[in-house]
């Protein structure tokens, strides 16, 4: 079919389009600057954090020394996009360098009869392209310390151990198997120390779990990384570790010292203070080890938007669970002072949109490993070390929960999103309701320009309609908030 034919056929446009965006990784094919040994890798992946909640991404409050020092050291980003706006497809996506509708993890993972209701998987097959599985069978050791979220909470017990996923060695939290850290919330009020469990303490082997304070968290899984790392410095291999902190995400329980006032944006602080200073522990120790230093690249970002009345998401519209930029966009930092030119240190990447799930097939051409698979994931390794300030060059999809078409004072949210260039559109599943932003003029998202940009509008909503029909469905058009034991008889 002629090109000509094409564009008068929008759908059939955006389908030969779609199909040109899914990125290739074939064996051989370099596509970033090949470091000299393959670099350890640590992804710190903060949860519910927003954009704006790092004092060097303007955050007021409390100063977050340990990230800032990161960031004057390496490079912030300002337009990384996190694939979801919400927790389990947001891992999904960071984990495999796919959209996380294929793998049908379109929401959090909950109970097994709302996931079945909300069209979900139970948790990601094990068959999924991991990040953590790559670098594993090119010798690196793999360690997952956190949030897990991706299978293995509230009533469903049979999900694949992290292990299964690539990973060596890990310690997750209540929304995982396996050895796993479950938090005792105390209030300081004199009322009884409660365990946050949401059912985790009946699932798998209860000699697995420890319980400990919530402020201390983070602490745990810090310090089992650390462990981790000593032991791969013994063994004289290179290292990847997801470090995936839990408690910035509510209920917040800080110490005692840091609950002010006790309302809900003071122990958001509270928990961010102490969460910086818990990381700082690890970053102290890769930054005084020189062989560490010289080839170690950390990332820190977020895995959404804030929960309405805590974090902070700068100067963009929308919260958690929105396809807003609020929802989706989250602060990046890089680091690593042995493959990042001096004369980029402490500088800010303001024109580079790219999202989570680039980071895939960059970190594995970073550390030179190969690989057959298709990634919605473009390789930008090359931009995230400072030298360029490429983007995607593939539009990016969004598709909201299944369960939140009304949330945080929004009574019919958008179901689809696509980031095309500077331009930004939201639609409906069928593509009406359309919103168009120009993100370089207005990225607070306050004024609709669809009427003043018909073709914009029309090419953006036949792609990104395109885009979702090709994507395995939830029950996103149909969700029911009650559940069936609930619904009225005759209803």
């Amino acid at each position: 079919m002629k090109f000509f034919q094409l564009s008068k056929n929008p759908i059939a446009l955006a389908s030969l389009l779609l199909a040109l965006t899914t990125y290739w990784a074939p064996p051989g094919q370099l596509t970033a600057q090949e470091v000299a040994e393959p670099p350890n890798i640590i992804l710190v992946f903060i949860d519910d954090m927003g954009w704006g909640d790092f004092s060097c991404f303007g955050n007021q409050a409390v100063e977050t020394q340990n990230i800032d020092r990161l960031a004057k050291e390496g490079i912030r980003f300002e337009q990384f996009y996190v694939n979801s706006p919400i927790c389990s497809p947001s891992r999904v996506a960071i984990s495999t360098g796919q959209y996380p509708a294929r793998w049908k993890i379109t929401s959090y993972l909950a109970h097994r009869e709302l996931n079945q209701r909300r069209g979900m998987a139970q948790w990601l097959n094990p068959e999924a392209p991991m990040l953590a599985r790559f670098l594993q069978e090119s010798g690196y050791s793999t360690g997952h310390f956190g949030k897990w979220h991706m299978g293995g909470q509230r009533d469903v017990g049979e999900a694949p151990l992290i292990s299964k996923y690539g990973f060596d060695q890990s310690l997750t939290n209540f929304e995982g198997l396996g050895p796993r850290i479950l938090a005792l919330k105390d209030a300081y009020n004199g009322k009884k120390v409660t365990a946050h469990t949401l059912g985790s303490d009946k699932l798998g082997n209860p000699a697995e779990i420890t319980y400990v304070d919530r402020s201390l968290v983070t602490q745990s899984f810090t310090q089992s990384a650390l462990q981790f790392i000593k032991k791969s410095e013994s063994e004289e291999k290179p290292f990847y570790i997801n470090l995936w902190p839990d408690d910035v995400h509510s209920p917040f329980f800080p110490p005692e010292a840091r609950r002010s006032d006790g309302s809900k944006r003071a122990l958001y602080h509270g928990v961010l203070d102490t969460m910086d200073e818990q990381l700082g522990v690890l970053f102290d120790y890769v930054r005084n080890s020189p062989n560490l230093q010289n080839n170690t690249l950390i990332l820190v970002c977020s895995d959404n938007g804030p929960e309405k009345g805590a974090g902070s998401a700068g100067p963009f519209r929308g919260f958690k669970t929105h396809l807003f930029e609020g929802g989706i966009r989250s602060s990046l930092i890089a680091w690593a002072p042995g493959l990042i030119d001096s004369d980029k240190t402490g500088t800010v990447n303001t024109d580079s949109w790219f999202s989570a799930m680039d980071l895939v097939p960059s970190l594995l051409s970073l550390a030179n490993v190969k690989t057959n698979t298709r990634f919605d994931g473009q390789p930008l390794g090359s931009m995230i070390l400072g030298n360029t300030n490429e983007s995607r060059n593939a539009p990016l999809f969004f598709r909201r929960p299944p369960d939140r078409d009304s949330f945080y004072g929004i009574s019919d949210c958008p179901d689809l999103a696509v980031r095309d260039g500077d331009w930004k559109l939201l639609c409906e599943y069928d593509g009406t309701q359309a919103e168009l932003y120009n993100l370089k003029l207005d990225r607070g998202e306050k004024n609709n320009v669809a009427s003043d940009h018909p073709d914009v509008t029309r090419r953006l909503t036949a792609s990104v309609v395109q885009w979702h029909q090709t994507m395995p469905q939830d029950a996103g058009s149909t969700f029911d908030a009650t559940p069936k034991s609930r619904k009225p008889k005759n209803r």
